[in-house]
């Protein structure tokens, strides 16, 4: 049977029938979402959503297509997981728990649900699965569970057919699917529109391509013309390909899409299985979107039993000279082609700009040391530049062998002196094979040398050849190396990686991740000012993204030969450390331009990069967002607020401070004159007394921002 589908007209008419008699219900444990799941004719699973009686999504069906397989188990070619099923029971419970986060935005998260479980046959093939609905007060997940049976053992997914009926032409702010990046500017369109977006939202890089032209990536933010606000994404991906979102622009339905793996099959699966968890986020007020844990919640809880040893860091390091100055990672200009055990580069002729240096790495190790940062980031520290890209890209790297330049011991020893650490990079250039033949003799050489972080990269295209980044196969990968360094007490940040799904709570040395267009792009023509204003409600609603936010002397060509420009005020830099959340955060930076705006910089050393909580003051995606937090472990809070192009005014309500308490507050501010393009620079810093309960309103530029430290009185 086709789905029916429900125009925005139809939906009150639909919403006001009664449901059918083995219809089953569940609530949210406020009463706001309701999750109806129902068998239409012919036997096929069906789920809506509403939110305070509007609907949220509309009638939308569930299930897969197995591939048709002489290798699988007997009877699968026959019949695929989509309709013919009966019911063959369902029961409802309720869950209420407070876990306590390694690190976060809170000390405490509350997770409180309430659960239908609705078990299915399939009486022609004998097959059983179990369709599981989690349902909180900001929004609810499912997910298809299989149970290990003799008639569904293995089998191989070609197509996962999970529907999101929307209930209107909603406002979305997307980037493109694409199985490889998520490293897009943000879109923002009506859904009727992305079609016709797409072209111009993938010009900007033409080795970027997207799967259909109404293919968009999760996180995925809508608001509709009610004041809805809806998000899509999943949780807790594992052994799995990541999802994305394939558009009907014609009545409003997103179905998943699965990545495939290099011969077009999307998932391998044994019984006893779980795929991820679908999610809907949804509310009407913008800042719940950013408070919500729901992802988080729906992962595991943590399986590492000691995690001392895991610490939310500030760091610093060898990358902004390269990525906006232009100087290489390379050692040597004068190999064409390098191969691993092959060339000597003792023998050749260094290129004299290198800056993974000791001389210059020893430089920002003092500079870490006096400004109170943990750790100091060295990329192109190890051989193998020359040719990373290149034919040899699956042996290239070794990820013990420095250049001759990089004296690893003296760095590692001078750097303890100072109480500072490094921090490894492993640019794996996506040969995912070669980092895990290397990964146990890369992971031992930094517990020699004493390093308990590593940001490892994986530009290029996936070996195994015809894989694709975010792959089942090499979504494991990821989870693997995590699980690798978990063992070795190393914390990881993965760039060019599979956008998060949460699981940093169960492993917790996922300490960050990419995913995402970061503040590079400010070097390569720029971030439009709204950019940061939607990734806190698309990409950092699965786990905290690396930004490399704190880039003080916005005008690149003030120190450099780059035209481009970071499309922010300098105050609005320092915003970013409490808006676009992390417990990695790295004042990225050159030394000499922090000395160059040195007061502004003392909120950079000041803030906090773990918090005991978080209140969201103001939000709109795209538009503004203003954040308050508590310092872990202190009675001091920083509030830190972001607008776009149009600036925006904000009011600042106190009432979040402790009763009886005064604080002084530093106020970073736009100067009335500031704007990120004309006058970027231009700011305030003043003093004051504050108390619960006093308001203040600050003024921020088009583009800009500002950002207070409020430090506890005694």
């Amino acid at each position: 049977m086709k789905k029916k589908v429900f125009s925005t007209a139809f939906a009150a008419i639909f919403l006001a029938l009664p449901a059918s008699l083995d219809a089953q219900t569940v609530t949210s444990p406020n009463g706001n979402i309701v999750v109806t799941f129902s068998l239409q004719n012919g036997g096929v699973p069906t789920y809506e959503m509403t939110y305070k009686k509007k609907p949220v999504i509309l009638p939308s069906h569930l299930g897969l297509e197995l591939k048709k397989d002489k290798h699988v188990s007997k009877g699968m070619n026959e019949t695929n997981l989509m309709d013919g099923f009966t019911e063959t029971a369902h029961k409802t419970t309720t869950f209420d728990e407070t876990w306590k986060p390694v690190w976060g935005e809170t000390a405490t998260i509350r997770n409180h649900y309430n659960e239908l479980e609705v078990d299915l046959n399939q009486p022609e093939s004998k097959r059983n699965i179990v369709i599981r609905f989690r349902v909180y007060n900001d929004g609810m997940g499912f997910r298809y569970e299989f149970p290990q049976q003799n008639e569904l053992n293995y089998f191989i997914v070609s197509r996962e057919r999970t529907q999101f009926a929307m209930a209107g032409d909603h406002t979305a702010y997307w980037i493109p699917g694409d199985y490889d990046t998520q490293e897009y500017e943000s879109v923002i369109s009506k859904l009727s529109e992305i079609r016709g977006k797409m072209k111009e939202a993938v010009t900007e890089n033409s080795s970027q391509t997207p799967f259909s032209p109404t293919g968009v990536q999760t996180s995925l933010q809508l608001k509709t013309n009610d004041g809805l606000y809806i998000n899509l994404h999943e949780a807790a991906l594992i052994n799995y390909p990541a999802m994305h979102l394939n558009l009907d622009d014609k009545n409003f339905v997103f179905e998943s899409w699965l990545t495939p793996d290099a011969v077009g099959n999307k998932a391998y699966v044994q019984t006893p299985f779980n795929t991820p968890w679908r999610t809907v986020m949804v509310s009407d007020d913008a800042r719940d979107m950013l408070a919500s844990n729901l992802i988080l919640n729906l992962n595991e809880p943590c399986k590492i039993k000691d995690t001392s040893w895991i610490h939310p860091t500030k760091y610093c390091g060898v990358w902004w000279e390269m990525i906006a100055g232009g100087k290489p990672w390379a050692y040597t200009f004068d190999l064409p082609s390098v191969h691993i055990g092959v060339t000597d580069y003792t023998k050749v002729k260094p290129n004299g700009i290198h800056p993974a240096n000791t001389a210059n790495v020893k430089r920002y190790i003092d500079f870490a040391a006096k400004n109170g940062f943990q750790q100091v980031l060295v990329e192109g520290w190890n051989i193998g530049w020359e040719d990373w890209f290149g034919h040899w890209k699956d042996n290239v790297f070794d990820f013990v062998t420095p250049y001759p330049d990089f004296d690893i011991k003296e760095l590692n020893e001078y750097a303890h002196s100072k109480g500072v650490k490094l921090m490894m990079h492993h640019e794996t250039s996506a040969s995912t094979d070669n980092y895990e033949r290397r990964i146990d003799a890369a992971y031992d050489l930094m517990k020699k040398y004493g390093y308990d972080a590593v940001k490892s990269g994986y530009v290029g295209d996936i070996i195994p050849r015809g894989e694709h980044h975010y792959s089942q196969n090499t979504n494991n990968h990821y989870l693997r190396a995590i699980q690798k360094a978990a063992e070795k007490h190393i914390m990881v940040n993965a760039h060019e990686a599979v956008r998060p799904t949460g699981l940093c709570r169960t492993y917790p040395n996922l300490v960050g991740n990419e995913s995402a267009r970061g503040t590079e792009y400010e070097a390569f023509g720029g971030n439009a000012p709204y950019h940061t204003l939607i990734l806190p409600f698309t990409r950092l609603q699965g786990g905290p993204m690396d930004y490399t936010p704190g880039i003080l002397e916005t005008k690149m060509n003030k120190w450099c030969d780059n035209q481009s420009y970071v499309h922010t005020t300098l105050v609005g830099q320092l915003a970013l450390y409490l808006t676009m959340y992390s417990p990695l955060q790295m004042a990225a930076d050159l030394p000499e331009n922090y000395e160059k705006y040195n007061d502004a910089f003392q909120f950079i050393r000041n803030v906090a990069c773990d918090w005991d909580d978080s209140k969201y003051l103001e939000a709109e995606p795209a538009k503004y967002i203003t954040v308050a937090r508590k310092a872990k472990g202190t009675n001091n809070w920083f509030v830190g607020g972001k607008c776009d192009a149009d600036g925006h005014l904000s009011t600042i309500k106190f009432d979040f401070l402790d009763k009886g308490r005064t604080y002084t507050a530093t106020i970073y501010a736009d100067a009335a004159n500031a704007h990120y393009d004309k006058n970027p620079s231009a700011y305030t810093i003043t003093k004051r007394k504050i108390k619960k309960g006093d308001t203040l309103k600050l003024k921020e530029a088009p583009g800009g921002g500002f950002a207070i430290s409020l430090i506890a009185n005694k």
